[in-house]
């Protein structure tokens, strides 16, 4: 994706402080971001034509003055001189005064649809809404009809206006993510400070950020510990706490101290650059429904105009006192109706209103057509470890027998802090301190089972069942049958007690599996984990199927098998072995805060914040868009038909002609917009 450099929406600059750690400075000066101005989506389209059918309603960042002003102008023309026409007759307001007043109301609102079907009949596109509306409103004033052929594009133009600050709103969402990462940082060299780009950081460098400054790169906590916004990478408004060595990341706001951050990743390669190009690229893959209706609009717009020549011509082959005028008038009434705007722009606009609200909701969907495959999800398959669980070892259950609770955590924990396997670590959290009085000594590792050491003269045994079977130790022989990691304690050879220690499940992932369940999607856990601890996972969290003990080529074929049925399935996981997984299903989501740089990159949807409930939140945001296009383009094909038969058969004028148009065109508009209210 070709991409350039941004620079700040306010000009205002967002700095950080740099300490270059040794020479590793990286010279990465061509190294650039998303642009962030309103178009900034339209990088695949040519002149900033970012629709369908090939014309812009954004209409720059201008103020609503600008943008109506044409508009306002010929509404008080017509208005006077339908006055002067109807109520206040003027001798003066006759032939050709009363023509050029008309086309000095028509010229503000005209003018640029004029050069919009100039410009698409140069690229060989005759048939265009443009030119629709230029056949109807000039053959209007052929006819005599001027205030009606004024009318049309004055109502069109407004229309058009209305549609620009509908999509705008639309992109407002996005935009604001695209706004998220600081360019510029300032770095110290000695005693001096030098402002640079962000992008010419290198990886090893030392960021200082102060209090309130916005992260400009990845990188590893050094200091003790930060609280930070993480609203512009998860859409979650609660703050983060961060601790010594925890990664951190670009768009992250610093909220409480001064802190220094080591740079891991470099400018163009970090998470949030990433989901900027995520985002951008996203308007560019069309949902089918989309691709249906840009290709019947291409068909649709042709068929119109032969129509309405027909309905004009062949009259006079067969109706005895035929009036040309009378006709034609018909057939432009016929061309106004037909005019497909709106399904060519309410249409993408729900999409791009639920691409939008997914994002405002933690979501980065990779397109459009995205959201029609969740709509159809019937089976979502998860991964356990850091999709339903944390993937953090902590420790669950606490059991002393023959000593206090509080004396076998310390003696435990001074041990295992010896030890850097993670079940030691989590019970090292779990004593939440040390008692220094306690001194190990004599700390052996017995491999593959645990570690024996001594306090004064007691000796502390602490590992797994199959230790203290090595030490002939009595122990509880439940413990042999537990789903989850025990670490048993043995004090002077005395069984005195164990540890549960488990992968700690998601808070939101029963109601998520829930939630899935009450709208008929079926769900199940595939993992690389004994067969044991995914049954008790699975059980607790009420899901229907689980397989234990699966290589990544083993989740591959759980897919397969179930696409084989004509199930439509997704597939959710975080590990880099997840990422061929994610490839093969229908839909592919990643976590991607704790997710591998693989599996982001392969999935067509990423969860910001690693919450297993933005799964049902990203099916219920596709069901709905899906909802609001197909109401968008029933209402617009049964009023239209209807219009265009009374239009054909003369009973219906140019003021219905204009309803069917922009009228239908603005309630299409209105429900597509709807998403971005909706509450997820």
């Amino acid at each position: 994706m070709k991409q350039m450099e941004k620079q700040d929406i306010n000009g205002k600059e967002s700095r950080c402080t740099i300490k270059e750690k040794g020479s590793t400075k990286n010279n990465n000066s061509n190294s650039s971001c998303c642009t962030t101005d309103s178009g900034s989506e339209n990088h695949s389209e040519d002149n900033g034509h970012n629709h369908d059918h090939d014309h812009d309603h954004s209409h720059g960042d201008g103020s609503y003055f600008q943008m109506f002003f044409p508009s306002v102008i010929s509404f008080c023309l017509l208005l006077i001189g339908i006055v002067f026409d109807n109520y206040f007759p003027q001798t003066w307001f006759t032939y050709w005064v009363r023509i050029g007043w008309y086309i000095v109301a028509y010229i503000p609102v005209g003018l640029p649809v004029l050069k919009e079907t100039f410009e698409s009949i140069k690229k060989g596109q005759f048939f265009s809404e443009f030119s629709l509306m230029v056949i109807a409103t000039i053959g209007a004033f052929a006819i005599g009809q001027f205030p009606e052929g004024v009318a049309v594009m004055l109502f069109y133009g407004i229309g058009e206006n209305l549609q620009g600050l509908a999509v705008k709103r639309a992109k407002s969402n996005i935009k604001l993510l695209l706004d998220q990462r600081p360019d510029f940082a300032t770095v110290l060299e000695g005693d001096k400070t030098i402002s640079i780009k962000a992008s010419e950081i290198g990886i090893g460098a030392i960021i200082q950020l102060k209090p309130g400054e916005k992260l400009a790169l990845d990188g590893k906590l050094l200091s003790k510990s930060a609280t930070f916004n993480t609203a512009a990478l998860t859409g979650e408004s609660k703050p983060a706490s961060k601790r010594k060595n925890d990664i951190v990341l670009a768009g992250m706001i610093n909220l409480n101290t001064v802190v220094e951050i080591e740079v891991t990743t470099a400018y163009t390669d970090s998470k949030l650059s990433k989901i900027l190009e995520m985002v951008q690229e996203a308007t560019a893959k069309k949902a089918p429904t989309e691709l249906f209706i840009r290709k019947f609009a291409n068909l649709y717009t042709p068929i119109v105009v032969y129509l309405a020549l027909a309905i004009c011509l062949v009259p006079m082959f067969f109706v005895a006192h035929y009036v040309f005028s009378d006709w034609l008038y018909r057939a432009l009434v016929f061309l106004v109706i037909s005019c497909p705007c709106a399904l060519v722009i309410s249409i993408p606009l729900g999409y791009f209103g639920g691409i939008g609200a997914a994002s405002k909701n933690g979501i980065l969907f990779k397109g459009s057509n995205f959201l029609d495959i969740m709509a159809a999800i019937q089976v979502v398959v998860l991964d356990k470890t850091g999709t339903l669980t944390k993937g953090v070892f902590t420790v669950q259950k606490v059991v002393a027998v023959g000593i206090s609770e509080q004396d076998l955590v310390q003696y435990t924990a001074a041990l295992e802090s010896k030890s850097t396997h993670p079940v030691g670590t989590a019970i090292v959290e779990y004593a939440k301190g040390l008692d220094k009085k306690i001194n190990i000594t004599e700390v052996q590792e017995i491999a593959g089972h645990g570690l024996k050491g001594k306090i004064d003269d007691i000796e502390i045994i602490v590992g797994n069942v199959n230790l203290m079977k090595k030490f002939n130790i009595n122990y509880d022989l439940e413990l042999d049958n537990s789903a989850f990691t025990i670490i048993v304690v043995a004090i002077n050879k005395v069984y005195s007690g164990y540890f549960l220690i488990a992968d700690e499940i998601k808070e939101d992932a029963k109601a998520t599996i829930e939630s899935l369940h009450k709208i008929n999607v079926k769900t199940i856990m595939l993992s690389g984990d004994k067969q044991a601890v995914v049954d008790a996972v699975a059980k607790e969290l009420n899901i229907e199927l689980a397989f234990g003990d699966l290589l990544p080529e083993n989740k591959a074929e759980h897919v397969e098998a179930l696409k084989s049925q004509n199930l439509k399935v997704a597939f959710v996981g975080d590990g880099v072995n997840d990422a061929p997984v994610i490839a093969l299903a229908d839909a592919g989501i990643a976590m991607g805060g704790l997710g591998s740089d693989a599996t982001i990159e392969t999935a067509d949807i990423v969860i910001q914040n690693d919450q297993p409930s933005k799964i049902y939140t990203a099916i219920n945001i596709g069901k709905q868009t899906k909802k609001i296009v197909w109401q968008n383009i029933t209402m617009a094909f049964v009023v239209k038909a209807v219009v265009l038969v009374l239009g054909a058969g003369g009973l219906a004028t140019m003021w219905e002609a204009v309803f069917a148009d922009v009228g239908v065109a603005l309630l299409a508009i209105l429900n597509a917009v709807r998403i971005q209210r909706m509450k997820f």
